[in-house]
């Protein structure tokens, strides 16, 4: 079995959606978590300068996306074709180019831009892509691709509660998100890692 070790901050943010599809394989893992006051010692470690970070034997390799969709592979969460990979990885993708909004926001400094940035978030951005994924889960069977679990509804759904984390009404609305949250949160080996992990900082 590999030994994997995953670098990140401690607080949930894309760390997460890495440490839900390790605790779905069920194989141990190193959650190596750093504070803020350690990244600039360490950036100079990384492939990329940027975390997460996921050795694999050693081996560390970087990029949430691409790291959830590896370990989706190995927990048998992938398509059983190419275009049902396709279609996953468009969802992802999309939530991401949502997400990019997310981390502008997050990133900000100025207290003025940071608060217009989250009026156009949460009254523009927000709407549009929520009701687009609650329509495209209701059409999937509850899932975000092909009618069945993927590792993109735990990358997504991982997201999500970090999301809520900071806004806890994000997902009310949105009958079929929320239900796809309670799916993959309930996924026994997520619902375990859920809790007894660290409690996650914002």
């Amino acid at each position: 079995m590999p030994t994997y070790k995953l670098t990140y901050f401690n607080f949930a943010g894309l760390g997460e959606p890495i440490r839900w599809m390790l605790s779905y394989l069920d194989v141990p893992f190193e959650d190596n978590r750093i504070e803020r006051e350690q990244w600039p010692t360490i950036k100079s470690t990384t492939p990329y300068g940027q975390v997460p970070v996921l050795e694999v034997d050693g081996k560390q390799v970087c990029q949430s996306t691409a790291i959830a969709r590896y370990l989706g592979k190995k927990a048998g969460l992938a398509g059983s074709n190419e275009w049902e990979d396709l279609m996953i990885d468009t969802m992802i993708d999309t939530f991401n180019d949502f997400r990019s909004s997310i981390s502008k926001w997050f990133k900000e400094s100025d207290e003025a831009t940071k608060k217009k940035l989250e009026e156009t978030l949460l009254n523009e951005k927000v709407p549009f892509y929520f009701n687009k994924f609650n329509d495209h889960i209701k059409n999937n069977g509850g899932y975000l691709a092909n009618g069945k679990l993927s590792w993109g509804d735990i990358y997504f759904i991982s997201i999500l509660e970090f999301m809520t984390t900071i806004w806890s009404d994000i997902i009310d609305k949105y009958e079929h998100i929320k239900a796809l949250n309670d799916k993959v949160v309930n996924l026994p080996k997520i619902k375990a890692w859920i809790e007894k992990r660290p409690v996650p900082k914002k």
